[in-house]
């Protein structure tokens, strides 16, 4: 597994990042702002307390806002649905708020695979938020920094607003690593590296017949080729693990910054996917910054590599479990 100690250094002073440091709210006419994609469905008060929290962001007021609404799946569902959407037609704090209600119910990862292929084909990059997620205040500021600071370094797939519990060594110098994770709470990318999206993961016969391939991919978290699988199978729709593995099979990885600036309110029983929270999030700061320090090298340093792997470890006892529940068509 690459890894680099390029990050660390002795005074907390050295390897900072040298390029010039953008203003808080960049001059549009230099660097547009980032279009942001809000996917929403059927949860009201997740959808408004999404909103508020971006609504608050440094840049809410410079930035366009795309709200895609999923139809409901049944008639039981349409009243939730429906309380959804007369909310987001009334949003405002935006420089602009354009709603797409879908006629009919596409599921989440189909919601979010159009609407991010839109507006990536329309305005070259994205920032993209599903509705239950809080952001910190200077949210939109560190992605749209880090947007630009990484326009033209192919080797970086995706910008992520979320940490995982990590303590940060003292002696790393920037406010961002790199990873071979990909993190879909609150995240960023560009059209040039979301066209190498493969939906249908046509090589995945070839991915399972290359153990070098399957490790590679691994190096993220030893669930993710078994994620996959289960995609492909059908017992699970994870958009996410696809966009996950595009980054593996590039030799691409993921920016995510030191300090989370979202916080996941989904663990509720209320989401499609989550259902009770996977390890402990860190509270979001209450201001934030208007400068970072990004790092130079894109080979993810070996601390973070390894707490990461850590964190998504999946042991014996829980593999042996995952393998009875699939036996008996339980997800």
């Amino acid at each position: 597994m690459p890894v680099s100690r390029n990050g660390f250094s002795s005074n907390g002073s050295a390897g900072r990042d040298s390029s010039p440091a953008l203003p808080e709210c960049p001059n549009e006419s230099v660097q547009p702002l980032a279009p942001i994609a809000l996917f929403v469905y059927n949860r009201p008060e997740h959808t408004r307390r999404t909103v508020e929290a971006l609504r608050a962001n440094h840049l809410a007021r410079r930035s366009d806002l795309f709200i895609f609404a999923d139809a409901s799946k049944n008639k039981s569902g349409a009243t939730a649905v429906r309380a959804v959407r007369k909310f987001i037609r009334r949003i405002d704090g935006f420089k602009s708020v354009t709603v797409i209600e879908r006629e009919q119910n596409c599921g989440l990862s189909e919601s979010v695979i159009s609407g991010v292929t839109q507006l990536c084909s329309d305005r070259g990059r994205v920032i993209a938020v599903e509705d239950d997620i809080l952001t910190a205040p200077d949210f939109l500021t560190f992605m749209n920094h880090a947007l630009g600071r990484y326009r033209d370094e192919p080797r970086i797939f995706s910008i992520g607003a979320f940490n995982l519990p990590i303590v940060t060594p003292k002696t790393y110098a920037y406010d961002a690593f790199c990873s071979y994770r990909f993190m879909c709470w609150g995240w960023g990318t560009w059209k040039d590296r979301w066209e190498k999206g493969d939906w249908s993961v046509k090589d995945f016969p070839e991915f399972m017949a290359d153990r070098e391939k399957q490790k590679r991919f691994n190096w993220g978290g030893d669930d993710l080729s078994w994620l996959l699988a289960r995609h492909v199978e059908g017992k699970i729709d994870s958009w996410d693990t696809v966009w996950a593995y595009t980054h593996s099979k590039h030799d691409a990885v993921a920016l995510l910054p030191v300090i989370s600036k979202v916080y996941n309110i989904g663990f509720d029983g209320t989401g499609i996917h989550c259902r009770r929270a996977p390890f402990k999030q860190n509270a979001l700061p209450a201001e934030g910054g208007t400068n970072y320090r990004f790092p130079d090298s894109v080979i993810p340093e070996t601390y973070f590599a390894k707490q990461i792997q850590r964190l998504h470890h999946r042991s014996i006892p829980r593999k042996v479990a995952r393998h009875l529940y699939d036996r008996i068509g339980l997800t």
